[in-house]
């Protein structure tokens, strides 16, 4: 209709200037549905047209049902998994053998983390204690204090995205940036450092936080929570004193080839999955006071896609619709995700496709080393900002170790 009524005017105006105002008539509608069109003009930092109960609502019901015996199937994979590796590298102990031992038996237990931290958002089963028991069974067994741990991960999703409350790889205030030392900050943003951070943030948590996820005393925790602490820092020992009697019979050399370097395998893969749930997207905004909710902190969470090893994960990459509602069981997360995608609109970021090995994640975490450094001291919707000295200095050092050589 509404082209038609323009058809009609432009038909009726004087014949000199019919011409020329059809053509600016057009180039005016081909404008405005460019710039409808255009993705650039997009804000992320806004509050979304829709309610967290509008992304709920389109998740099916199913999705919410979680089955005790199909997650502990999925347990007695990845256990069955572990054990086999371990007997068939032992059995064989050759050179040729060991560095794929370590890739594959690191990547189970990372699996075997995931399948705790279920446990810790209680989307393993309806059931606590098992939950408790099966979670400090495996989170021991790759020693992360599995309370601990539980509680300072359920304060990271209560407050993601927001600047300060934040427990995960949250982002540095400028202020608090410009106090590091020159070689804190070259670590910090320097890979390898940045995929080996778990352990050291198990122990004194982040820049500009103080505490540990294994004192029942520390900031983390409650009173009424000190018990759970105690007990998984007692499993957690008791882990630690089994790995040195095995060190004891068979070699600390054994033991570092069976358990020590998988360990660290994981660990890298620990912090690769989770930074880059947070970081590595040029359009993830940070808030402070009002701005923030729970429903914009989740928004600022990226999905990844990690080929092969989706299956081998239980699916941790599909992270948005994990964080809004962890109680969804993973193995529901992919189908939730789909379901969800037409409320979220552009505010779900697609995934790059991956091929069969997740290569490319790589790129993306050298890139947001190099320019996600720190966020503005004031503002109540920040984006990362990029501190240039600091790439210059180690393109610098790089130089000069290169002609070194």
């Amino acid at each position: 209709m509404q082209q038609q009524q323009t058809t009609t005017q432009i038909q009726t105006l004087p014949p000199q200037i019919n011409k020329r105002t059809t053509t600016t008539m057009m180039r005016a509608e081909a404008a405005a549905k460019a710039t409808e069109d255009d993705d650039s003009r997009f804000d992320a930092g806004k509050p979304p047209p829709f309610r967290i109960g509008d992304v709920r609502a389109a998740v099916p019901a199913h999705c919410w049902r979680k089955s005790p015996l199909r997650s502990l199937s999925y347990v007695a994979r990845d256990v069955a998994v572990v054990a086999g590796l371990a007997v068939a590298a032992a059995a064989l102990d050759s050179w040729a053998v060991w560095p794929l031992y370590w890739a594959a038996q690191g990547t189970m237990f990372w699996a075997l983390f995931v399948l705790g931290h279920d446990c810790g958002h209680g989307s393993f089963s309806d059931s606590a204690t098992l939950n408790s028991a099966v979670g400090h069974l495996l989170h021991s067994f790759i020693l992360v204090p599995y309370h601990g741990w539980r509680i300072s991960h359920r304060t990271h999703h209560q407050n993601h995205g927001h600047i300060h409350r934040d427990e995960s790889w949250h982002p540095m205030t400028e202020k608090l940036y410009r106090q590091l030392e020159p070689r804190t900050k070259k670590l910090r943003f320097t890979v390898p450092f940045p995929l080996l951070a778990f352990p050291v943030y198990l122990w004194y948590r982040s820049p500009g936080k103080n505490g540990s996820h294994f004192l029942p005393s520390s900031d983390l925790f409650t009173p009424k929570e000190r018990g759970d602490v105690m007990l998984s820092t007692t499993c957690w020992c008791i882990m630690l004193a089994s790995l040195l009697a095995m060190a004891c019979t068979f070699g600390p050399i054994q033991v570092l080839k069976m358990y020590g370097v998988p360990y660290l395998v994981f660990v890298m893969w620990l912090d690769l999955v989770t930074y880059l749930h947070h970081h590595g997207s040029h359009d993830l905004p940070w808030y402070r006071g009002e701005e923030w909710s729970y429903l914009r902190g989740g928004l600022t969470t990226v999905d990844r896609d990690y080929g092969w090893i989706n299956n081998i994960h239980h699916d941790i990459g599909t992270h948005v619709i994990h964080h809004l509602f962890p109680q969804i069981p993973h193995y529901h997360l992919v189908e939730a995700t789909k379901a969800a995608r037409p409320v979220l609109g552009r505010y779900y970021r697609e995934p790059q496709k991956s091929g069969p090995l997740p290569l490319h994640l790589f790129g993306v975490l050298l890139r947001s080393l190099r320019v996600d450094h720190f966020v503005s001291d004031h503002g109540d919707v920040v984006y990362y900002q990029t501190d240039h000295a600091l790439n210059t200095a180690a393109h610098g050092w790089a130089t000069e170790n290169h002609k070194q050589k």
